[in-house]
């Protein structure tokens, strides 16, 4: 089941059952004898309104930034369908994936690693443009002073390396980047993560102030539940590749329904120092490889209610304000 409350908005991305399994062993010789999958993705169903946020949380290695991936076709889906505009992407190839890349971009964790050390600004920035034909000779220049200022930059950076640039600096040249093609849909793969926190507040305000004026609409792929908070009309909890849970903002912090959802939550450090001492979310998250039977959290679940959760996988139901949970607390 997908999500289906979009407040009278245009459905902009549909995913269904989508599924990303990797070999588990790296070269091709040793795949012959180990026929393990890591199960990265494993029948994640989510879709996103025209100009809204989906935020996307959940711990290290449960499968969010390989999600992120597949829908902008870094990465082919083992299964399932993407839908974006109500055209299936998932098998699209040459020129028509080219013309794909135009509308949905990503901008990535590390702009350290992402952007490339022997180009300037205005040599990445240019790139997407000369790819796509979005202007000519003649007003490139304009257009590329036109990105970096939407991006919070002045056109003197165009000139500069990555290097000669802080980290902050860096990621507005990602989200430059990103711009520059005019597009629709953005994966942002928790683009402040690596930035002190007073330069991820000043990102996070362009983002929301550039999804504004462009109409642009994101997946926010983040593990820190404040910033998702701050940013998201809706967010989606994730684990071992499952959606556990997918509520609007304030519902989901007010009255979590998932106890997943419940533990990051109270996991999240509290500003009074006379709070109660907060829980702590026990055991790693388990291997892909050789994940549980059953529902995936169950076991490190504490509200388990029986022999069914380690038996059969949840199917995600809508609850109460029309939350959308795959827990067997809740019966159909």
């Amino acid at each position: 089941m997908n999500n289906e409350r979009n407040n009278g908005k245009e459905e902009l991305l549909r995913i269904s059952n989508l599924k990303k399994y990797f070999p588990a062993s790296g070269d091709w010789f040793a795949q012959m004898f180990d026929k393990r999958q890591v199960k990265a993705v494993d029948g994640v169903n989510l879709n996103i309104p025209t100009g809204d946020t989906l935020g996307l949380v959940g711990e290290s290695g449960s499968g969010k930034t390989t999600t992120g991936q597949v829908i902008v076709r870094l990465l082919d889906p083992t299964e399932g369908k993407i839908e974006y505009k109500s055209q299936d992407i998932t098998e699209l190839t040459g020129k028509r994936l080219k013309n794909l890349r135009q509308e949905i971009q990503m901008i990535f964790q590390d702009p350290s690693s992402s952007l490339n050390r022997r180009k300037t600004v205005g040599q990445m920035v240019s790139e997407p443009l000369k790819i796509h034909n979005i202007v000519g000779r003649d007003k490139l220049e304009e257009k590329l002073g036109e990105v970096v200022e939407s991006a919070g930059l002045s056109k003197r950076f165009l000139n500069r390396y990555p290097h000669e640039m802080s980290g902050g600096q860096r990621q507005r040249v990602g989200i430059a980047r990103a711009l520059a093609v005019d597009p629709e849909f953005i994966v942002c793969d928790e683009p402040v993560t690596a930035l002190d926190v007073s330069i991820q507040a000043q990102i996070l305000n362009l983002l929301m102030n550039l999804q504004k004026e462009y109409n642009l609409t994101y997946l926010f792929i983040a593990h820190d539940l404040s910033v998702v908070k701050h940013v998201s009309d809706r967010i989606a909890v994730m684990y071992l590749g499952n959606i556990m849970e997918v509520s609007d903002s304030e519902i989901l912090f007010d009255n979590p329904k998932h106890p997943y959802t419940q533990a990051l939550l109270a996991a999240v450090p509290k500003a009074d120092p006379k709070s109660p001492p907060r829980e702590v979310l026990k055991g790693e998250i388990p291997s892909p490889i050789d994940p549980p039977s059953g529902c995936p959290f169950h076991p490190r679940c504490s509200s388990k209610i029986g022999e069914i959760c380690e038996e059969k996988n949840p199917e995600q139901i809508t609850v109460g304000d029309n939350s959308l949970v795959s827990c067997h607390l809740y019966p159909k």
